[in-house]
């Protein structure tokens, strides 16, 4: 019988599942994958219901925990940002997850007093826009919102270090919100025998939406079907 294959793509913070579209389309064309993805509780425009990070956990796991008993025996989990944080959670504790990806993994970020000044604050605004700031951070998520996050990062910082199956991250070196010491904490505490580290030279924190989306996809491709990782360590 056909093993039956399925990927879930998890956004990040403030995002929303037209984050993912190009990635979710491409991957969706391989009749080997069945790709799913949705929006965590409290996200979305205007949202206004409380935040709780165990209640995006508990979301996630559900979705998971779904597809094992749909009959999928193999799960590739693909996270963003936050998202990728939510991802590592969910390999470490289900056998099921065969593979990971990860894009900007959250687990350091611009308002951590350590990486946080006023230059970078301001580069942040410049490189999005005041108006999609305010879109994102207060149109589509309440004020608990980023609390829940800092939260969520403090309870799950140590979780790569349980991650023991192939891992592909990517990480744009242009990137304000998430710093590349934050892939880099990754890549070096993951247990895995094969793992990848993508260094992006043209790409901000809107990995799958920016000028290398279509470089970035192949990369996520020819992972997930090949389990092709060129060097442990790349800059494209």
């Amino acid at each position: 019988m056909k093993l039956r294959k399925a990927v879930l793509l998890i956004h990040g913070f403030a995002g929303g599942t037209y984050d993912m579209e190009s990635i979710a389309w491409r991957l969706q064309r391989c009749l080997a994958l069945d790709v799913y993805q949705f929006t965590l509780p409290g996200h979305g425009y205007k949202a206004k219901e409380i935040l709780n990070y165990k209640d995006w956990i508990k979301a996630t796991e559900e979705r998971v925990k779904t597809l094992i008993n749909a009959g999928y025996s193999d799960i590739y989990v693909v996270g963003h940002s936050m998202g990728g944080v939510i991802a590592c959670v969910m390999a470490s504790k289900y056998s099921e997850i065969k593979k990971v990806v990860l894009a900007a993994p959250a687990f350091k970020y611009i308002a951590e007093k350590e990486n946080f000044n006023l230059k970078k604050a301001n580069s942040i605004i410049n490189d999005y826009g005041f108006e999609e700031l305010t879109y994102r951070f207060f149109s589509k998520l309440p004020p608990s919102a980023m609390l829940e996050f800092v939260e969520l990062v403090k309870k799950y910082q140590n979780t790569p270090k349980n991650i023991n199956v192939p891992i592909l991250i990517l990480q744009g070196t242009k990137d304000l919100v998430v710093p590349v010491t934050s892939s880099e904490y990754v890549f070096d505490n993951v247990q895995s025998k094969e793992k990848g580290l993508i260094y992006l030279t043209k790409t901000n924190h809107e990995v799958f939406s920016g000028s290398q989306k279509g470089q970035i996809n192949i990369k996520i491709e020819q992972f997930l079907l090949r389990g092709k990782i060129e060097s442990d360590k790349e800059y494209i």
